[in-house]
């Protein structure tokens, strides 16, 4: 099962790819994390790439370190950011031989059937031509569900059932969901049990916390995919969770 090739999302967390410099891109971070991603697609698995900090590299780019507070500036640092970081993850994956797509969707593009299968279809399409990586955002410019709450949590486990993705994994700051001793949970089967444990937490630059991560794995897990949540900040966290190996949490269907 650990060498088996699999249809994998993974979601980059706002956490794991910004810092406060100039651009707000943490640049040897997502480096190394676009390599590990490389990886797994040149060892036959098929990767999608769900990505947040987009509003956080356009607040740098303004020179906002504080997180605006109304919807039009958070938007405004979103479409300004998100052409930063589009721009950034080409240079990077083309290094490794990889194209990049972008794909901004919006919840209600994912309750659309026609705008959904359209999504799928060009998914699809996208892992027959080969040696590309799609990136997805939610289109923060004419939506505010994931700026509001999530951070691209949900929206992850949505696309992973859009692509029908045999496995999520969600990249944070934190190792996984800790116990009250703090320590790591290596595997929820009772997600509800598991909520009491979970914060709400917010930053600079992102919201949700473990809260959405916890609601992404039930979305997921109803359709039969597996979740890891891990720390992005561990080098080789994206090999050891595709491999099956104890690494964050896991959340088995």
């Amino acid at each position: 099962m650990a060498d088996k090739r699999k249809r994998i999302v993974v979601k980059f967390g706002t956490g794991i790819l910004t810092k406060p410099t100039r651009d707000g891109l943490h640049v040897v971070q997502i480096r190394r994390l676009t390599s590990e991603l490389a990886e797994l697609t040149a060892s036959g698995h098929e990767c999608v790439l769900v990505s947040s900090g987009a509003v956080a590299a356009g607040m740098m780019q303004f020179g906002i370190h504080e997180r605006p507070t109304d919807l039009p500036s958070i938007q405004a640092c979103a479409a300004v950011g998100q052409s930063r970081l589009m721009h950034l993850y080409e240079t990077l994956f083309g290094q490794h031989g990889l194209r990049v797509a972008q794909l901004l969707l919006t919840h209600q593009d994912l309750d659309s059937r026609t705008r959904y299968e359209n999504a799928r279809n060009t998914l699809e399409r996208l892992f027959r031509f080969g040696s590309v990586i799609p990136i997805i955002n939610e289109n923060d410019s004419v939506a505010v569900e994931e700026l509001n709450f999530g951070d691209n949590d949900l929206l992850s486990a949505e696309v992973a059932i859009l692509s029908r993705a045999e496995l999520l994994i969600i990249l944070t700051s934190v190792e996984g969901l800790l116990c009250s001793t703090g320590e790591t949970i290596a595997e929820v089967t009772d997600i509800d049990a598991a909520r009491s444990l979970a914060r709400h937490e917010t930053g600079v630059y992102s919201r949700g916390g473990m809260v959405s991560k916890l609601e992404a794995a039930a979305c997921a897990r109803q359709a039969g995919i597996a979740t890891v949540i891990g720390s992005g900040l561990r080098p080789g966290v994206l090999l050891q969770a595709a491999k099956g190996e104890t690494i964050g949490t896991h959340f088995p269907v």
